[in-house]
C-alpha cells in the first residue's frame, strides 16, 4: 500500500471515528474501560465487544501494567481476572483500594470476572463493585458498565 492511500485510508477512519456516537458517562465524553487479563483471547473479545458498543477500550495483560495505567489514565471502570501471573487480581483489587484511599485516585467501579464462582466472596471483601462469572454474554457486561457509570 502507497502511503497516500494509507495516509487516505486513515483520514477517512477519523471522519467516520469522529461521527459515530460515543457511550458517556454524562459529561460529553467517551467511556474509558480498562480490561485486565493475562489471556489475550479474552482481551481482544473484550475490546472488540465493548468497542462495539462505543467505549474507548483500554487493556493489560499482567497486574503491573495495569496499576500504571489506572495511576495514569484513571479509567472510569476495570474489568479485572483475578488468576494471572506475576501479580494477581486479588493483589491489583487491594492496591487499586489503597490508592483510592490515598486518594491518589478517584473511585473506580471494579468488575471481577471469573469462571471460579466460590472467589465471588473473597473478591467483594476487598473491593469489588461486581462479580461477574465466565462465560458471560457481552450484553450482560454492557448493561453492568451503563449502570455503573450512570448512561
Amino acid at each position: 500500500m502507497n502511503s497516500k492511500h494509507s495516509e487516505s485510508v486513515y483520514n477517512n477512519l477519523q471522519m467516520v471515528s469522529s461521527v459515530l456516537p460515543s457511550l458517556s458517562a454524562g459529561n460529553g465524553t467517551q467511556s474509558s474501560i480498562l480490561v485486565v487479563d493475562d489471556e489475550p483471547r479474552i482481551l481482544r473479545f473484550l475490546r472488540l465487544s465493548l468497542g462495539s458498543f462505543g467505549f474507548n477500550v483500554i487493556t493489560a495483560s499482567n497486574g503491573e501494567d495495569a496499576l500504571k495505567l489506572i495511576t495514569e489514565l484513571k479509567p472510569q471502570v476495570i474489568i479485572l481476572d483475578v488468576f494471572m501471573s506475576g501479580i494477581d487480581g486479588f493483589s491489583v483489587l487491594r492496591k487499586i483500594r489503597e490508592l483510592e484511599f490515598t486518594c491518589v485516585i478517584p473511585h473506580i467501579p471494579v468488575i471481577v470476572i471469573s469462571a471460579r464462582n466460590s472467589i465471588a466472596k473473597q473478591a467483594f471483601s476487598l473491593g469489588a463493585t461486581v462479580f461477574l462469572s465466565k462465560p458471560f454474554l457481552p450484553e450482560e457486561l454492557v448493561e453492568i458498565i451503563r449502570n455503573l457509570i450512570g448512561s
